[in-house]
């Protein structure tokens, strides 16, 4: 046997990735969400490079497929050293079994798996010792089912891929990695919202009959095992080829900088992008980003936030009328995008209530969501602090006792809780709100009779708003304020809630359907409400963590972090527009204001509806951090990177001049220096005062 053949199991999976891979990248080009048009060179670029770069991650990823192979042999059976290391296994197993090992230590699933491994492990190793005579026929079944691993796991990565790109529009990034941690919630979504039967039984079949032709044309490795010359040459090649991919990877990474995003992420390998991911799930802002000296920084932050001094955002909030101790409730809407509302534009009739309430509401019309998901929407309206690169402070490490919404209120005397219909374990909510004061009422906190409906994500709307208006009517009987963040879940993927609500059937799982839902049980939390005897003394901040999507041409599609938020007061607040830019950090500075709360303040969030407010927002992912001003968006991103765009109203003559979405954002002639620095202040002193622990209480 000549010794190419030696090598037929890599080729032939490497072949069969590849084509899979083609494949892929050609139903993602003709994606609908793929919103672009590309020039031949794009097209060449995408499928040239995006194939080189997926065989060198082939070569890295077949690294346990080098590892099962090179030790198949028949020698390690021979007397004594077969029964010498069955007996090491067998030792091995029973102190996993027994012991307190490492696994045990980090606790979960992890000492379960190992002691599987090893068990499977062992037990294999005994049955090709002791039955000699049926070692070939264990041996071929065994090579058959890794076969099969290898490509039923290429075929579901594929297959994954093109969900989150049906979701997100871009390649895995850290999104992908987050769902890696809340398992059962992303198994349980999938689960309700995809036909999973017929998906993985079509999966198992082709994966099946595919690993049979390779499984056929690579047998002759275990009909001729390779002499241990050939296998010290097949190592030498593996070595070598992943010594090489390890550095050619990365620099065709690198070339993915075309201005088309999309170019980028059809290019892009999915796995590596993952790997990336995770990697950089914390980014440190001094290393990747473009910064000015720490004064400077500091000078311009205070061109912003005139109130402040030195090296630190902490001033002085005073109001010139007696603060009014009124009841606040914020609720935060999951997923809820502008153009849900038919002031934006939608004729679908899906916001009904929340429409109407608007119209006696002091209604923010042109207000962006800091980023895309819903920690950074929390970190928003607790933290009223920009979004700083990597992840959300709610999920880092040092994210308690910070300088937040409801410390303030604690400091006036509230009663301060987080509501939420799920597990606040999932996203770190629980570890971060029961870190900064919050008492935390979730799924845990219903009695089995208080829930009518629930989900993967948790208990419906409704039945959400009734434990609301439960919680505040005990803690109205203290005669306390209370201060209370609910956070809502039915609008969520697979979008399913009760049957006979709206005119959307509960079960048809549509993204319409979970948005009028919440709608609905909004209309019914008011109603509730209004009939109890603190409704008249409370204040009600309505406001979206993020939008729907994030999918776009450019880093940051502004319409894509458009969001509705609104105050609402029954007596009190006067039903009126607000046109100006802000951001989400702005709204409970602002609700502050309209308290006239006097307090120490460490927020980037201000009141906007004082003279000295300069319109400006923040718009971020967890690696493009963005600021809008002036017509221009200006986006900072790792290795340095700068860009500005200019913003050009794309006009809608169905919509009044506030409520216009979109923007054809385009490179912009001539850089604007001040903008920048602006923009590097802002994100610098952040991740600065972050570090150095000075946005603390």
């Amino acid at each position: 046997m000549t010794f190419s053949k030696k090598l037929s199991p890599f080729y032939n999976l490497a072949v069969f990735y590849l084509v899979v891979s083609l494949v892929l990248r050609l139903v993602l080009l003709f994606h609908p969400i793929t919103q672009s048009s590309f020039s031949f060179f794009d097209t060449l670029k995408i499928f040239s490079l995006g194939l080189v770069s997926d065989f060198f991650v082939f070569a890295v990823a077949s690294f346990f497929l080098w590892l099962y192979l090179i030790f198949i042999s028949d020698s390690k059976y021979l007397k004594p050293y077969g029964y010498i290391i069955f007996g090491l296994l067998v030792a091995l197993l029973m102190y996993v079994y027994f012991g307190n090992t490492i696994l045990n230590e980090y606790g979960g699933s992890l000492p379960e798996i190992g002691i599987s491994f090893i068990a499977i492990k062992t037990v294999l190793f005994g049955l090709l010792l002791f039955l000699p005579k049926h070692r070939k026929t264990i041996r071929f079944w065994l090579f058959a089912f890794v076969m099969f691993l290898y490509v039923l796991l290429i075929i579901q990565n594929a297959i994954s891929e093109y969900f989150f790109w049906n979701e997100f529009g871009v390649r895995y990034n850290f999104i992908a990695v987050d769902y890696l941690v809340y398992t059962n919630e992303v198994i349980g979504n999938i689960m309700q919202s995809y036909p999973v039967i017929p998906i993985f039984l079509g999966l198992f079949l082709v994966s099946g009959f595919i690993t049979y032709h390779i499984v056929k044309s690579s047998k002759n490795y275990l009909e001729n095992l390779p002499t241990f010359k050939e296998k010290t040459q097949i190592t030498l090649v593996y070595f070598g080829l992943f010594a090489v991919s390890l550095l050619i990877i990365p620099f065709l990474s690198s070339k993915e900088n075309d201005e088309n995003i999309f170019t980028n992420e059809l290019q892009a390998n999915g796995v590596y992008k993952f790997y990336l991911a995770f990697i950089n799930s914390e980014l440190d802002y001094f290393k990747f980003y473009k910064t000015i000296p720490e004064n400077e920084a500091y000078a311009l932050l205070k061109q912003q936030l005139p109130a402040i001094s030195g090296d630190s955002t902490l001033r002085t909030i005073k109001s010139d009328s007696t603060e009014t101790h009124k009841n606040v409730v914020l609720i935060t809407l999951e997923s809820y995008s502008a153009d849900f509302f038919k002031m934006y534009g939608n004729q679908k009739n899906i916001t009904p209530f929340l429409d109407s309430l608007a119209t006696k509401s002091l209604l923010f019309t042109n207000l962006y969501a800091v980023g895309n998901r819903t920690v950074r929407g929390l970190e928003a309206v607790t933290l009223c602090l920009p979004p700083t690169a990597g992840e959300s402070v709610v999920k880092r490490k040092d994210n308690k006792d910070k300088c937040s919404t409801g410390n303030i209120f604690k400091q006036k005397g509230y009663q301060v809780k987080f509501l939420y219909g799920g597990d606040a374990f999932f996203d770190n909510m629980q570890d971060f709100y029961s870190g900064n004061g919050y008492d935390i009422v979730d799924k845990k906190s219903f009695k089995p009779n208080e829930i009518t409906f629930d989900n993967v994500w948790g208990v419906c709307d409704e039945d959400m708003a009734k434990k609301a208006i439960q919680t505040m009517n005990d803690e109205a009987k203290t005669g306390k304020p209370f201060f209370n963040h609910w956070m809502t879940v039915s609008n969520h993927r697979p979008f399913t809630y009760p049957n006979n609500r709206i005119d959307i059937p509960g079960d048809a799982k549509s993204r319409d359907g979970g948005v009028k839902y919440t709608d609905f049980a909004l209309k019914q939390f008011f109603e509730m409400a209004k009939k109890q005897s603190w409704y008249n003394n409370t204040v009600f901040v309505i406001i979206a963590d993020h939008c729907a999507s994030s999918a776009g041409k450019t880093e940051l599609p502004l319409d894509k972090y458009r969001i509705p938020a609104m105050i609402f007061s029954p007596k009190d607040i006067q039903a009126k527009q607000y046109n100006q830019l802000m951001s989400q950090i702005d709204v409970m500075p602002t609700l502050f204001g309209l308290l006239h709360f006097n307090y120490q303040s460490k927020f980037y969030g201000q009141d906007v509806l004082q003279a000295d407010y300069k319109p400006r927002a923040f718009v971020a992912t967890y690696q493009n951090l963005g600021l809008i001003k002036d017509n221009v968006l200006t986006i900072l991103s790792p290795k340095q990177q700068v860009k500005q765009l200019q913003l050009n109203l794309i006009p809608d003559a169905k919509l009044a001049p506030h409520f216009q979405l979109y923007y054809d954002e385009k490179p912009l002639d001539k850089p604007r220096k001040d903008l920048i620095d602006q923009t590097v202040s802002y994100y610098q002193t952040a991740s600065d005062i972050l570090k150095k622990k000075k946005y603390q209480k």
